[in-house]
C-alpha cells in the first residue's frame, strides 16, 4: 500500500472542522502531517496532540510582517512534503510567499454561499440581509477575501432563523461533510479547471467501485 497524500491543517480556533477530518480521513484517506495555528491558545491543538498530530505555532508577533511569517509556515510544510493545505477556521488571509507555495493547493471552508456574504461574520452578514436559505461553501484560496474558485457548496433552508448560533449549528454538519468531500476529491485526482473558465472547478466522476 502506497503512502497517503499528507494534508496540512491551519487553525485558529474550537477546531470541529478539523476533529471532522481527523475522525472521517486521516489514517485511511490521507495522513494529516501537520496542523498549524496562528495562536498557541487554540483548542484546535488538543485536538491535533489527542490525535498524536504534530502541531506548529506561527505567531504574527515572532516574525517582522505577515509576509515573512507565510513564507515560514510555508517552508515548514514544504518539508513535510504536504501535497494540500486545508484553512479550518483559521482567522488570517495568507500572503503571496504563500499562495505562491501552495497555489491551488489551498482550501478553504467559510459558512456562506459565496459569492454572498465573503469576510468576517458571514451569517451575521446573511442574517442582517434577511436571506431564507444559508450554506456553506469549500472554495480554493487566492490573493483575494473568499474569492477563489468554488468546489462545493451545501445548503440549508432556515427560514425562521433570527440567531447567528441558530444557524451555525445547522451549518456545523453541512461544513464537515463539505470539507470532507473537498479534501477527498483532491486527493484522488478529481478536481480540475475548465479550459474556458477557470474559475469554474469540474469535478470528474468517482473511480469505478467507489461511491459517495
Amino acid at each position: 500500500m502506497g503512502q497517503l497524500p499528507r494534508v496540512a491543517v491551519l487553525v485558529s480556533g474550537e477546531g470541529t472542522n478539523l476533529q471532522a477530518l481527523i475522525d472521517r480521513l486521516h489514517g485511511r484517506e490521507v495522513e494529516i502531517a501537520a496542523v498549524v495555528s496562528n495562536t498557541p491558545t487554540a483548542a484546535a491543538l488538543g485536538r491535533a496532540q489527542r490525535a498524536e498530530i504534530p502541531t506548529a505555532v506561527f505567531r504574527r508577533a515572532d516574525y517582522p510582517d505577515r509576509e515573512q511569517r507565510d513564507a515560514a509556515i510555508a517552508a515548514h510544510l514544504g518539508g513535510l512534503d504536504v501535497r494540500l493545505v486545508v484553512l479550518a477556521g483559521y482567522m488570517e488571509i495568507l500572503t503571496k510567499p504563500f499562495l505562491a507555495a501552495f497555489w491551488r493547493r489551498t482550501i478553504n471552508v467559510h459558512p456562506a454561499l459565496l459569492p454572498a456574504f465573503p469576510g468576517l461574520r458571514a451569517i451575521e452578514q446573511a442574517l442582517a440581509y434577511g436571506v431564507k436559505v444559508f450554506g456553506v461553501t469549500v472554495h480554493f484560496v487566492d490573493e483575494g477575501v473568499d474569492t477563489g474558485p468554488v468546489i462545493v457548496q451545501r445548503a440549508v433552508e432556515l427560514p425562521q432563523a433570527t440567531s447567528a448560533a441558530q444557524v451555525r449549528e445547522a451549518l456545523r454538519p453541512l461544513e464537515h461533510d463539505a470539507l470532507v468531500e473537498a479534501v477527498r476529491l483532491f486527493v484522488e485526482g478529481r478536481l480540475a479547471f475548465d479550459a474556458d473558465n477557470p474559475r469554474r472547478v469540474v469535478v470528474s466522476p468517482a473511480p469505478v467501485g467507489r461511491s459517495g
